[in-house]
């Protein structure tokens, strides 16, 4: 019987520089302070289900550098026990992002380097080998080689994850948010192989052409219903969620879902590196349990709320009996009506 869910996709290192105002273009800000962290959504992602479970199995597909970053990052999975690294390979310069972080309006910008995750590959994928109950890859537009073409399948990500399915592994997915058209092209193939697909609005948006943000950035919630039926349509075989700092959205192919964000008090927020990998991680490990969907929502929901309250991806994450609590008895944005 599978148990546990594996991550696979970028592992890489986040140097999280703060400053105080993001300068224009030709002028210079202070760099107020400098930390480092594990980053990337295999990083993200199974250090957040690592808090949330100490005792849940999660394996680990990805490549690692050959350098003193992919020792950081190694030596930083192997200190939870219930993490599984049998299927790193080293390889490569280790992928890294420089996280500009503005203290005063809470946002983060990311200048990566894709380093050895141009190379990963349907190969990096031992499926025969694979115990856990899902594979989640992370993230589509990110993979250079799985977003490649194939003639079959559309890509290679989705020719993989048809493959995993055939295994018997449920499939989840995540999208990068990317300032370029490539979504209507590389992510539909992968969503006919996809059963739980989980993405914020800005990706979601792009995804299926529907807009979901007014001018002002206020969310079209007329429209979250739309696109949440398109992406099922385009062949999600269980759950659509869609996530936004002020609710989240929900689909199972036969009731809508729509919960309210936790409201914190900007003093609180350390940082949102992590935020929406955290909300992930809440999904799938609720999935993994065999819960609803309206109750894997108030589980990610707090788990992406808790991530905020440290400034790196995934130390703020609590265990699952603090997330419970967190999302019943913590005060809730405004709900936003999308049907």
């Amino acid at each position: 019987m599978r148990n546990g869910i594996a991550i696979a996709g970028t592992v890489m290192v986040d140097e999280i520089k703060s400053v105080k105002g993001y300068p224009a273009k030709s002028e210079l800000t202070t760099i107020e302070q400098m930390k480092r962290s594990m980053g990337g959504a295999v990083s993200n992602c199974s250090l957040s289900l690592a808090h949330i479970d100490p005792d849940l199995p999660i394996e680990i597909i990805a490549y690692v550098g050959e350098d003193e970053k992919g020792q950081y990052v190694y030596e930083g999975f192997s200190k939870y026990e219930n993490i599984d690294l049998s299927k790193v390979k080293f390889t490569g310069d280790t992928p890294f992002t420089d996280v500009i972080f503005d203290e005063i309006d809470k946002t983060r910008t990311f200048y990566t380097y894709k380093g050895n995750s141009t190379a990963f590959n349907e190969d990096a994928f031992p499926l025969t080998e694979i115990k856990a109950k899902i594979l989640h890859v992370a993230y589509v537009l990110l993979l250079d080689a799985l977003d490649k073409e194939d003639e079959e399948y559309g890509t290679k990500l989705a020719k993989l994850l048809h493959h995993a399915q055939k295994e018997g592994i449920q499939t989840s997915i995540d999208i990068v948010s990317e300032n370029k058209d490539r979504y209507e092209k590389v992510v539909p193939p992968a969503l006919k192989y996809t059963n739980y697909c989980i993405v914020n609005e800005y990706e979601a948006g792009k995804s299926t052409g529907i807009e979901l943000r007014e001018q002002d950035d206020s969310l079209i919630g007329s429209n979250i219903k739309e696109a949440l039926t398109t992406m099922k349509r385009m062949g999600v075989q269980d759950w659509v969620v869609i996530h936004a700092p002020e609710a989240s959205f929900g689909y199972n192919g036969q009731t809508f879902y729509s919960l309210p964000s936790l409201l914190i008090d900007k003093n609180r927020i350390k940082g949102t590196v992590g935020a929406g990998d955290a909300y992930a991680a809440g999904i799938l490990y609720s999935a993994e349990k065999g819960n609803s969907l309206y109750e894997s929502m108030k589980i990610a929901t707090a788990s992406a709320a808790s991530s905020l309250l440290e400034e790196d991806s995934a130390s703020g994450v609590k265990d699952i009996h603090t997330l419970k609590g967190m999302y019943d008895n913590w005060e809730k944005r405004e709900e936003i009506a999308f049907l």
